[in-house]
């Protein structure tokens, strides 16, 4: 995010097409190449990626309390629906897109705080980025992010990934984000991080050490609100209501122990005790505490979903329906709570 004002950055012609369709999938090098081989087919590549999925990322320029801001978008689908953080889009007004040459306002579609994103729209027919995996990455996995950084021109940064963190600094995160070794200047908040085959990946939230690292939510996390929205028109996430600790010893591989059910809530409903060794919540297995916060972020209110327990020694599959959150906004989660588990109904002891 950025309060210089940006200068307008003017594209070539549209392209009605998602950028990683017109990207193949390159293998940078094998193990008999040198060095130079290595980063002369990198660079290639890279400048593949920023020519073909450069049009599909904006400038945003809106204004809060304290002046104007700045920040980067991108599109997601041919109509013009974008996104970006939180801090850039969330709760900002006058909002504006720079494409094609020119500035369009743009609908604040939906804000989430939990997840530090924002969905906007302008009213165009778009390039947009694919969606990538995640799964695919890991660490030291090459990524590079396109953003704007201050009022300079669309500027592409490089780096790896250097972790899969789920807290920082004593805070959880609401789901596991990605720490990639890429620099981030003000002004490149909501910036797309892509894999090398143009792929987006994840989305730029916020920046670590003075700028030198960032952490970024993947994009399965923010497909997960986008999702949320074209179904309900608003953020839905699932409440479960339970408490989990760490146990003193693994059971059946995982130390997510329930130490408390929430009274008449759907955790208890579905016949979950205080003492079950969670599993497996829905598709993602559970093998610290954690990771029951990161598979929570992806339930929905209303969607039924599995949970695997081990009770007593026995394995034991039941289904469990999450509500809305009981007296709590749906949407946000207030940015002074130094924990976001409680929106799903969790609190992890360490």
């Amino acid at each position: 995010m950025s309060r210089l004002r940006p200068s307008i950055s003017r594209r070539g012609p549209l392209v009605l097409a998602a950028c990683g369709t017109l990207l193949g999938s390159a293998t940078l090098f094998a193990a008999d190449d040198d060095p130079g081989k290595v980063l002369a087919a990198f660079q290639q590549q890279a400048q593949a990626v920023f020519e073909k999925c450069g049009s599909a990322v904006v400038r945003i320029e809106a204004s809060d309390a304290h002046g104007r801001l700045a920040g980067t978008g991108f599109f997601i689908d041919p109509n013009g629906t974008l996104y970006t953080s939180y801090s850039v889009g969330g709760e900002s007004q006058n909002i504006t897109v720079e494409f094609r040459g020119e500035r369009q306002v743009a609908t604040r579609l939906v804000s989430d705080i939990r997840s530090g994103i924002a969905l906007l729209k302008i009213e165009a027919e778009t390039p947009f980025l694919t969606v990538g995996h995640t799964r695919d990455l890991a660490i030291a996995s090459p990524v590079i992010a396109l953003g704007y950084p201050q009022a300079l021109p669309l500027t592409p940064a490089f780096g790896t990934v250097a972790g899969f963190d789920g807290q920082y600094g004593g805070r959880f995160f609401a789901t596991t984000h990605l720490r990639v070794n890429v620099p981030v200047q003000r002004g490149e908040g909501g910036a797309p991080l892509l894999n090398t085959k143009g792929e987006v990946v994840g989305i730029l939230i916020s920046m670590l050490d003075a700028g030198s690292a960032s952490f970024v939510l993947p994009i399965e996390a923010a497909e997960k609100v986008r999702m949320d929205f074209t179904r309900f028109r608003e953020v839905r996430p699932g409440w479960i209501g339970m408490h989990v600790k760490a146990a003193d010893a693994a059971a059946g591989g995982s130390t997510a122990r329930i130490e408390e059910v929430v009274g008449d809530g759907p955790a208890q409903k579905a016949g979950l005790q205080a003492g079950d060794i969670l599993l497996q919540v829905g598709a993602r297995k559970i093998t610290v505490p954690e990771d029951v916060l990161d598979a929570s972020f992806f339930l929905t209110a209303e969607d039924a979903t599995s949970v695997r327990v081990v009770r007593d020694g026995r394995v034991v599959e039941m289904q469990i329906q999450p509500t809305d959150p009981p007296n709590a906004d749906r949407v946000a989660l207030p940015a002074s709570d130094p924990s976001p588990l409680r929106l799903q109904g969790l609190r992890v002891n360490n």
